[in-house]
């Protein structure tokens, strides 16, 4: 959605002015009024917070509540595995949400959240109250699928590399490592999973690091899906010109368990496998505190909202975003949709806040880009429109597509991407 639609969806000056007159709890730092407090600062929650202060023209107070000093993208994080980037290169500093937005933000973890008493408990052992909560906890880990997992020290070697830090610089030194003629094993969950391309362009980025400095060593993708899921023709042709011999495909491979001391995998229907680095993908979920407060009614697993609003359907005054929700049909979990989430509910909660009602039509866009060579690039893209019969997004008809080929030219695309997407979420 566009912002001169938000912005006038959420009114004129004159009009924002009275947020100052609406009925809203204290809140910490001095001052009364509309309190807006964001549990995550993500694509979902980092967006949220900063156009919650341009859309209200800084008349809603905004705290985010982020315990990292800097956002690390997942988007381009593959290419720091593939020794393209560097984890500099994907980090960009909070310092302009407060700066030039006025976000307060909290170095903090959020441990509970009483929807009754409007109250976010901090693990540093301080409460923060809201008049609305914005939840955008990314994922978590559906650990309990993969016993082996739970053994002491078996996470800390068999890595998932899912959340960009630690685990991506960890990963890259573990295929570092790996003499010449080892085998990286790669498994993939079953769908819906955080970033459906991104397992297939990781698999690119490591097979390209091995043609180049370790051209005996293998890459193998063990699927538990029934093919890829997500531009199949564009990256198995990627496979085929620029990795045979180095990269193999196995779709029907669903991993249940992990044995970490020997490296290996073990299948629901296929026989064990052992590699020299392995690369587990769990099953995922809405995070940690979106499951604890009750948001995640769908399979337990993920957040049901209302998707003019964001708001749980579980719980009142509380919105969700991202990665953690119930997605509507064909909507991938990916950091475009994130921060288009953000801006749909930042404008939506603008209009609660003045007693108006929210925008009735939201529209928005995605893009997800893919790396298959250092300079090659692939993308997919969707529009997605709300529904009021349906009460939900739909794809718009004939709206989006794919990449006719990968090129070079949507190489520097995807990198643009980045750059524009980091400064709309965080400048």
């Amino acid at each position: 959605m566009q912002r001169r639609q938000f912005v006038h969806s959420v009114a004129a000056g004159s009009a924002l002015g009275s947020l100052g007159l609406l009925g809203g709890c204290a809140t910490p730092g001095g001052g009364s009024g509309p309190h807006v407090v964001v549990i995550g600062g993500g694509y979902g929650g980092a967006t949220a917070a900063k156009y919650l202060r341009m859309f209200s023209e800084g008349k809603v107070r905004v705290t985010l509540v982020e315990p990292n000093a800097s956002f690390v993208s997942c988007p381009i994080s593959n290419l720091v595995i593939g020794g393209l980037k560097q984890m500099s290169d994907i980090t960009v500093p909070y310092d302009n949400l407060e700066k030039r937005h006025g976000v307060r933000i909290v170095r903090d973890r959020a441990t509970a959240i009483d929807p009754d008493k409007r109250v976010v408990k901090l693990a540093g052992g301080s409460d923060l109250s809201y008049d609305r909560l914005i939840v955008s906890p990314g994922i978590d880990f559906m650990w309990e699928t993969l016993p082996g997992m739970a053994k002491p020290g078996a996470q800390d070697k068999v890595l998932h590399a899912w959340k960009a830090g630690p685990q991506t610089v960890a990963l890259r030194k573990q295929l570092e490592a790996m003499p010449d003629g080892g085998v990286y094993a790669l498994s993939i969950p079953l769908a819906p999973y955080r970033c459906p391309p991104g397992p297939y362009e990781r698999a690119c980025m490591v097979a390209h690091y091995f043609k180049k400095a370790k051209p005996k060593s293998k890459v193998i993708v063990f699927d538990a899906n029934d093919d890829v899921t997500s531009k199949p023709a564009l990256f198995k042709k990627a496979w085929d010109e620029h990795y045979k011999g180095i990269l193999e495909y196995r779709p029907k491979h669903r991993v249940v368990d992990v044995d970490a001391a020997t490296n290996t995998l073990k299948f629901e229907f296929n026989d064990d496998f052992k590699g020299d680095v392995l690369n587990v993908v769990p099953n995922m979920r809405a995070g940690d505190i979106a499951a604890q407060a009750g948001l995640a009614t769908a399979n337990k697993r993920w957040c049901d909202v209302d998707f003019l609003t964001f708001e749980s359907k579980a719980v009142k005054n509380v919105h969700v975003l991202g990665d953690a929700i119930q997605i509507a049909p064909a909507m991938p979990k990916s950091g475009h949709m994130a921060n288009q989430h953000g801006k749909t509910c930042a404008a939506a909660i603008v209009n609660l806040l003045m007693g108006k009602e929210p925008p009735a039509t939201p529209l928005y866009a995605n893009t997800c880009y893919s790396f298959v060579t250092d300079e090659d690039v692939v993308h997919v893209a969707s529009v997605h429109r709300y529904d009021p019969e349906k009460k939900t997004m739909l794809t718009v008809p004939g709206s989006g597509g794919v990449s006719a080929r990968a090129s070079e030219l949507e190489g520097r695309y995807a990198l643009a991407w980045a750059r524009n997407i980091w400064a709309d979420t965080l400048a």
